[in-house]
């Protein structure tokens, strides 16, 4: 799982930079075959990702800006320790 999230952290850099080239250059700088890119791109889709192909461009770019994080993060509150373990208020 961890391994998916880092490729779909790498594919969304490479997003951004508008560096991606074609799907065959870019499966093959992943070291993945296309379909697998496919199958990548279809679950960010599935996430929400406004993923497409720009032909003029020669990569895949997002239709609108978009965020991607995945993680755990404290929600806003204050931090306090309770019996030796932290809980949010």
């Amino acid at each position: 799982m961890i391994k998916n999230i880092e490729m779909i952290e790498r594919i969304d850099r490479l997003i951004r930079m508008q560096a991606t080239g074609s799907p065959e250059y870019l499966a093959s700088r992943l070291g993945i075959s296309k379909p697998t890119l496919y199958r990548i791109i279809r679950t960010m889709k599935t996430l929400n990702a406004p993923v497409v192909y720009d032909y003029s461009l020669q990569s895949f770019v997002y239709e609108k800006a978009v965020g991607f994080q995945f993680g755990f993060f404290a929600k806003s509150g204050r931090v306090s320790s309770a019996s030796g373990s932290l809980r949010l208020n």
